[in-house]
């Protein structure tokens, strides 16, 4: 199904899965891997997404971690996203491109950014460069991220892989945010 916000306004990418709807457990999994080094999680977090993005990672040629700045690296030490990748590699085989895609500029923090502010924040912060092409021309890539919130980021990143010549970008998140009254399982 397409959700109504995909249909008025598509994203850059193909499509979207996520492994749990982003809630308190989702949070408090996410924050512990992302701020507080708690990579012992990670296996169990890319075990769930692989399996949520079986489809997705049947057809892929390659895993793409979203990337941090490298000062934002610096500080935590290491990129969740790319700790997630790693485990998803070791699941399924489809290799990572750690660095296929950089982020050029830092950017502010997205929590507690309006949409609009969120898009403007990414924009242009995303890019393949030159002697990395080669990795993603004519390749299906999975985005590999811990969260999509509004999805500018994912979409920032899915563009410069196209400019990239990327055959395809998909994404493959932890948790997603769902906004609307809770639907039953």
């Amino acid at each position: 199904m397409l959700s109504m916000e995909a249909i008025a306004n598509p994203p850059a990418y193909a499509r979207a899965r996520a492994a749990v709807r982003y809630d308190d457990v989702a949070r408090t999994l996410v924050h512990a891997l992302k701020y507080q080094d708690r990579t012992d999680l990670a296996p169990a977090m890319g075990r769930w997404m692989a399996r949520a993005g079986r489809e997705l990672l049947d057809e892929a040629d390659v895993l793409v971690p979203v990337p941090l700045h490298w000062r934002r690296g610096w500080s935590r030490r290491y990129n969740q996203s790319g700790v997630l990748a790693r485990v998803i590699e070791a699941e399924t085989g489809v290799r990572v491109a750690a660095d296929g895609l950089r982020r050029i500029r830092p950017t502010e923090q997205q929590i507690g950014l309006s949409r609009t502010e969120r898009a403007s924040n990414v924009q242009g912060a995303f890019k393949v460069v030159s002697d990395r092409q080669s990795v993603i021309e004519g390749r299906r890539v999975v985005l590999i991220d811990d969260v999509l919130t509004s999805g500018a980021t994912v979409d920032a990143c899915a563009r410069a892989l196209l400019r990239a010549k990327a055959a395809s970008v998909d994404v493959l998140v932890f948790a997603r945010v769902v906004d609307g009254p809770r639907t039953p399982i």
